[in-house]
């Protein structure tokens, strides 16, 4: 599963929940970092990857669009990047149900949900 991580998140992140999520990328990789939210979105479902963000935006344009790509919104305030980790690892099979699944283009995962 392949996650492309918006620019709210910090690069690091990929390398750490590499091996869970492998072929995973971050926006500043792909030279994206300046691109707006539609470009990524475009970007990411050309190429098979899910977003991951902890912006509002992708959560609308998942709720108006018809996938792909789907969106995971982190819904976690400031938590550390730390916290994202032990998030995202600790919800790595929702996270493969959900990309697998074809109903919903939309994952919220709140540091709640564990």
């Amino acid at each position: 599963m392949k996650l492309l991580f918006d620019q709210n998140l910090l690069r690091f992140l990929v390398e750490r929940i590499g091996s869970e999520f492998k072929g995973s990328l971050h926006v500043i990789e792909l030279g994206l970092d300046q691109a707006t939210d539609r470009e990524i979105w475009d970007w990411a479902g050309e190429h098979g990857f899910t977003i991951v963000s902890k912006d509002s935006d992708f959560r609308d344009l998942a709720a108006s669009l018809v996938p792909p790509p789907k969106a995971i919104w982190l819904r976690v305030g400031n938590a550390s990047t730390e916290q994202i980790e032990q998030l995202l690892t600790a919800n790595s099979q929702r996270i493969l149900r959900f990309e697998q699944g074809d109903q919903e283009s939309l994952l919220i995962i709140d540091s709640a949900a564990r």
